[in-house]
């Protein structure tokens, strides 16, 4: 969860009548907790963000804190409660309430359900749950569940066993998603993964040297690097329980498709992906493949569109752990400002490609 956390540089934005008048206007949850308004004429106070209708200025006071606009003869708003929290802070311990009540339940709530525990609407309730949390109730539950079955697996119980207590109804419920959810068979991940087969191919492009590899399901990890001899030791952390085999004849096609592609960006390419991350990373990993081609979007953008304008840094971490380079193009994503950030197969590169993807365009 985002807990709020006022900042100096808040205070500061805030610090004239004018500017205070301005977020009252706007209903400005960043203004919240920085001070109150107080209405004259109705001896109310409130937060910046209150729904409230608005006052005239002339019957509008600032206070600095609740107490002192309590001391001044005014009570607190029934509308915002101004006298609790912040909105944004009592949002984000709803949707921890409501997180906690997914996870403790037997079966998958229903959207109604979890609305009602929380005594809100069912629009209200997804549309605050997934701009706090970036994921739909639904897929916090699949996504929780799905951590719950890792566990229990891992655990000395019978495969039987670890999927009722990981709240899968049927074995055959669980049966129908368990590849997607585990990314390899209940049996297999059991075992730790040592039945998994990855085939993987090295060959070199303009970047250096570069590795492609792929599992049953389909490319798993494209690397980059300056020598070859480190690729192997990044594939082998990524994968450390896999059988990793050197496929040099029959996966060899795929590693000349994805070596053009560098070359020769405007061609695309269409393979077949097999994603592994968490339920977030994934988010983003999807996210980024929609940028265009020859065109960059900022870490704030990804957030934005997921809905969690303020997990800037969680964006940033997604792409620094994005196992597909050029598939899924976390080279795209750049600062605010549009400078060149940080790139897990380095910032050089990360311009190089930016430039020649533009290039491509107008070729």
């Amino acid at each position: 969860m985002n807990n709020y956390t006022p900042k100096r540089i808040d205070k500061i934005a805030y610090i004239t009548d004018d500017a205070r008048w301005q977020a009252v206007i706007d209903r400005d949850r960043n203004a919240d907790g920085q001070f109150f308004y107080a209405i004259t004429t109705t001896k109310i106070y409130c937060y910046p963000s209150c729904p409230s209708r608005l006052a005239l200025r002339s019957h509008t006071l600032f206070f600095e804190n609740a107490t002192t606009a309590e001391l001044a003869g005014f009570r607190p708003c029934k509308r915002c409660k101004s006298d609790q929290g912040t909105p944004e802070n009592r949002d984000a311990l709803l949707i921890t309430q409501a997180c906690r009540f997914i996870e403790n339940a037997d079966v998958i709530p229903s959207l109604d359900t979890l609305a009602q525990s929380q005594n809100l609407s069912r629009y209200h309730f997804h549309r605050l749950f997934k701009s706090i949390t970036g994921v739909t109730p639904r897929e916090y539950a699949i996504a929780h569940r799905a951590a719950k079955i890792r566990t229990e697996l891992t655990r000395n119980t019978s495969i039987t066993d670890a999927i009722y207590q990981a709240g899968f109804n049927t074995n055959g419920r669980f049966y129908d998603s368990s590849t997607k959810v585990l990314g390899m068979t209940a049996t297999n991940f059991k075992n730790g993964g040592n039945s998994e087969t990855i085939h993987y191919s090295i060959g070199t492009c303009s970047f250096g040297s570069i590795l492609v590899a792929h599992s049953e399901k389909g490319i798993c990890a494209i690397l980059i690097h300056d020598d070859e001899e480190p690729l192997f030791a990044d594939l082998h952390n990524r994968f450390p329980k896999a059988t990793l085999i050197e496929d040099s004849t029959d996966f060899k096609h795929w590693l000349e498709q994805v070596v053009h592609f560098v070359e020769a960006p405007k061609t695309g390419l269409e393979l077949p992906l097999d994603i592994r991350g968490t339920l977030f990373q994934q988010h983003v990993w999807q996210r980024l493949q929609k940028i265009p081609l020859g065109t960059t979007a900022s870490y704030t953008d990804i957030a934005t569109q997921l809905g969690n304008p303020k997990a800037v840094r969680a964006v940033a971490r997604a792409c620094a752990a994005n196992p597909i380079a050029l598939l899924v193009p976390c080279h795209r994503v750049v600062r605010s400002d549009g400078g060149i950030s940080g790139y897990r197969w380095g910032v050089e590169n990360k311009r190089r490609l930016i430039a020649r993807e533009a290039k491509a365009v107008f070729e």
